[in-house]
């Protein structure tokens, strides 16, 4: 199978049967995320415990590599601690912006890695990157409501 033809399978799959695409009962952090420039729309809701992302999900809409990029990074970092999800969005975010080109060092990204393609399509990077951007700030203290336990 060609890699082109793989990307397209891994997205579509992820965007037609999400994971973590639901309400997530009694999150920790919630934020939303919106790239107005094409209406992606996302809230992200995480629980931590510990330090570590213990469940994860995001409800909302938009096009179908910005919900697939979603799913994918939270199949990604659901079971790391805080500090390491935020490595790995940075991560993500290197190789979107083809700082990172490495296979070796990507390999963490797991199904994810294949978006890096989208690098070669300005009007999509955003779409991409809207799901890692939301975590990175919801988990670097960025604009985020804290829920009351």
């Amino acid at each position: 199978m060609e890699l082109k033809d793989l990307y397209r399978e891994i997205v579509n799959d992820h965007n037609i049967n999400p994971v973590h695409k639901y309400e997530l009962k009694d999150p920790d952090l919630v934020l939303r995320g919106v790239n107005p420039a094409c209406g992606d729309d996302i809230t992200l809701m995480l629980k931590v415990r510990d330090g570590i992302i213990t469940d994860g999900s995001y409800t909302g809409c938009g096009c179908a590599i910005s919900q697939a990029s979603v799913d994918m990074m939270l199949d990604n970092v659901i079971g790391l601690d805080s500090n390491t999800a935020v490595k790995r969005a940075d991560k993500f975010m290197g190789m979107i912006d083809q700082k990172i080109t490495d296979e070796k060092d990507l390999e963490e990204l797991d199904e994810a890695m294949y978006l890096r393609d989208v690098s070669h399509m300005p009007a999509r990077v955003k779409c991409a990157v809207l799901g890692w951007r939301t975590l990175r700030e919801i988990l670097n203290g960025g604009p985020k409501e804290l829920k009351d336990k």
